[in-house]
C-alpha cells in the first residue's frame, strides 16, 4: 500500500513518530521526518535515509512560511505533553498556551496548507483517549492551570476538528488515541511509568493510515477500535465555537 506514497510525519525525532517513520520506509514510503532542531532532524535523516523537515510548531510563523514538500499523506504526530511542572504554564512564540498552539493550532494551520495546494489522500492526527471539555471562557487556559488538563484539551480539540475536517471535505480524515502512556519522552518528563512501548503506538498510527488510505474517514480511533469521544465532540454549537476561535487566532497570528 505505501510504495510510491509520500509521508510528512510530525513530531518524528522521538517516540511514536521515530518509530513510525522506520516502519513507512520498511512498508516502501517515501518519508518526510519533521523535528524543531536541525541536529535531530539531520541525525534521524541520515540513520534512517529519508528527508527531513525543520520547523518549530511553538511558531505560527514558522509553519505559515517553511517550504512544504509534496506528500500523499500528513500524520499530525507532533505534541507535547504534560510538562516536568504541570502547574507551570508555558506559553508559544505568539504567547498562546503551548500545549493547545503546537499539539491543535499547528496541526490545523499546517494541514490547511496542504489542502489548499491540493494532492492529499490521507489525514492522520494523532490524538489521546485523554481528553477534557473545552472551556470557550478560558481557552488558553489562563485561571488555576494545570498541564494535564491543557494536553486533554488540547487533544479534545484535534477531535472536534477532526470531525469537521472528515464533514467538510474529501481527503479522509482519522484521529485515534495511539495507547495509554506509551514510553515516549513526554510520558517519562511528566515522571509516569511507561505502561506500552512507542513502538506500539507507532504501529496503531500506521494502521489508521491505512485506514484512512482506503477510504476510512470521520472516525476516532482508541488503538484499533472506533471509539466515541468526549461528548462535546459531538456538540456541534462547540465545535462552531472551536472553528471560530481557531479561524480568529490564525488570522491573528
Amino acid at each position: 500500500m505505501w510504495r510510491d506514497l509520500a509521508a510528512l510525519v510530525t513530531g518524528a525525532t522521538g517516540g511514536i513518530g521515530q518509530h513510525l517513520c522506520a516502519s513507512l520506509i520498511g512498508e516502501g514510503a517515501r518519508v518526510i521526518a519533521h523535528g524543531p532542531a536541525a541536529d535531530e532532524v539531520d541525525a534521524l535523516s541520515q540513520r534512517l535515509a529519508c528527508e527531513g523537515l525543520v520547523c518549530d510548531l511553538a511558531s505560527l510563523a514558522a509553519v505559515r512560511d517553511v517550504e512544504l514538500p509534496a506528500i500523499d499523506v500528513l500524520i499530525n504526530n507532533a505534541g507535547i505533553g504534560f510538562g516536568a511542572n504541570q502547574l507551570h504554564r508555558e506559553v508559544s512564540a505568539d504567547c498562546l498556551e503551548l500545549r493547545f498552539a503546537v499539539n491543535y493550532l499547528a496541526s490545523v494551520l499546517l494541514t490547511r496548507r496542504y489542502l489548499a495546494r491540493g494532492g492529499l489522500r490521507a489525514i492522520v492526527n494523532v490524538a489521546s483517549a485523554g481528553q477534557r471539555a473545552l472551556d470557550f471562557d478560558d481557552l488558553q487556559s489562563e485561571r488555576g492551570y494545570d498541564g494535564m488538563t491543557a494536553y486533554r484539551r488540547s487533544k479534545l480539540a484535534m477531535v472536534m476538528w477532526s470531525l469537521d475536517l472528515a464533514a467538510e471535505q474529501p481527503v479522509p480524515v482519522v484521529s485515534l488515541h495511539p495507547g495509554t502512556f506509551l514510553d515516549t519522552g513526554m510520558v517519562r518528563q511528566s515522571g509516569i511509568t511507561p505502561l506500552g512501548t512507542a513502538q506500539h503506538g507507532a504501529e496503531m498510527v500506521r494502521i489508521a493510515a491505512e485506514r484512512a488510505l482506503s477510504g476510512t474517514t470521520g472516525v476516532f480511533f482508541d488503538e484499533l477500535e472506533p471509539a466515541r469521544a468526549d461528548e462535546q465532540a459531538y456538540d456541534a454549537l462547540a465545535r462552531k465555537m472551536l472553528r471560530e476561535r481557531t479561524d480568529a487566532l490564525l488570522s491573528g497570528a
